[in-house]
């Protein structure tokens, strides 16, 4: 490279991502063949529009790049193209959100999702957010006692409220969300189905959490967490009477962004051929494994796992336990000094800020890529508990 400090930079921040512990559940590590791709020639196209209805010319390897795209996408997910439709060029998640919501509903409905302190997501109607700006969102959490959904207390939510849309799916939930009865409680409002997948896409796509596609109308995922690939995102939707997949398209482009990254939609692409392979089943298996494994450990050393364990890629560990520990932004901190990255994170019903919270958040799916398995992370919570004890 000819640019000597770009080119140190990215040295030094490949350097450091070699030497630590990547416990950070919302990250992952691509393949060579996904960072080719990602800086391949195709990032010279400007390609405007949809595959087959460009702007511009000189689009007949791109059109090809996005329906291959397209087609893995449905395929991973066992879905009909008879069926459902899917966007690939939103650029990441919380756009691809907005894009979903601006098609469905009318600006001032009500979205009832997770509050963000309970483990849902910005963009799920928080105030900080145009999601909480444009739309009035109807919060929902969890129960205090066992920190697990409660879907008799959403049903009541639902049928009070009358919500015009239903957000699942979230970013610090650790256990398995009965799509089922969520979608009966969407059916009680009346409400729109729209799932989250963002953290879990590459568990369903392994086989080791439930498709949540049979209960939903839509489904956005980002897809460089557990999926493996490069920050981007999906948007599946239902092809009816309502031509939804048509308004998401609208809301996409020309509605939310310009032209497509296709180097970024081409680097999807090869992501998604590479989950579609046996291997990734074992490796969606290990990160489960490992999770569960890292969690009871730190359990068994004394520290509180909320929600009491994990059937995901992640969990949250209360390290402040009524002021008995140390803060989340310290645990953070004292543990990123000592080659571990993890993330602050609040904690269900939470007495600290966000910016010093009480708890952190933990996820396998980077080491578990890196070839981690459980023998390594007992090794890596007992570092965990010893650090944080001292």
């Amino acid at each position: 490279m000819k640019d000597k400090k770009v080119e140190k930079l990215i040295v030094a921040e490949k350097a450091r991502q070699k030497k630590v512990v990547n416990l950070i559940a919302s990250e992952n590590y691509v393949s060579a063949d996904v960072l080719k791709a990602l800086g391949s020639e195709s990032v010279n196209k400007y390609a405007e529009g949809y595959a087959g209805a460009r702007y511009y010319g000189g689009n007949e390897v791109v059109d090809q790049i996005e329906n291959l795209c397209k087609e893995r996408a449905l395929k991973l997910f066992g879905l009909d193209p008879k069926v459902w439709a899917v966007n690939v060029q939103s650029l990441s998640g919380s756009p691809a959100n907005v894009a979903v919501y601006t098609a469905v509903l009318p600006l001032g409905a009500k979205i009832m999702g997770m509050s963000l302190d309970q483990g849902g997501h910005l963009t799920h109607g928080h105030k900080a957010s145009v999601t909480g700006k444009w739309w009035k969102q109807i919060p929902y959490g969890l129960d205090k006692d066992s920190e697990l959904l409660d879907y008799d207390e959403l049903l009541k939510i639902a049928m009070l409220e009358k919500p015009d849309m239903l957000v699942m799916g979230y970013t610090a939930y650790s256990k398995i969300i009965d799509w089922h009865k969520m979608k009966m409680v969407a059916d009680s409002a009346g409400a729109h189905v729209h799932v989250d997948m963002s953290h879990i896409a590459g568990l369903v796509a392994g086989g080791v959490y439930p498709s949540p596609f049979e209960y939903a109308d839509t489904v956005m995922t980002t897809t460089h967490k557990t999926l493996r690939g490069p920050r981007s995102a999906l948007i599946f939707s239902r092809i009816d009477d309502r031509k939804l997949y048509e308004k998401i398209d609208k809301a996409v482009f020309p509605g939310m962004q310009g032209g497509p990254h296709m180097n970024q939609i081409a680097a999807v692409a090869v992501a998604l051929g590479e989950a579609a392979k046996p291997d990734f089943k074992k490796y969606a298996k290990q990160v489960v494994k490992n999770t569960k494994v890292l969690a009871n450990t730190l359990a068994k050393k004394g520290w509180r796992i909320v929600s009491k364990g994990t059937d995901t890629h992640l969990f949250l560990v209360d390290t402040w336990m009524n002021g008995k520990g140390i803060s989340g932004k310290a645990a953070s901190d004292l543990l990123e000094q000592n080659g571990i990255i993890v993330n602050k994170n609040t904690i269900p019903f939470d007495v600290r800020s966000p910016m010093d919270p009480s708890g952190i958040r933990l996820g396998t799916a980077a080491e578990t890529t890196r070839g981690k398995k459980e023998k390594d992370m007992i090794k890596t919570a007992e570092k965990i508990d010893k650090l944080l004890r001292s």
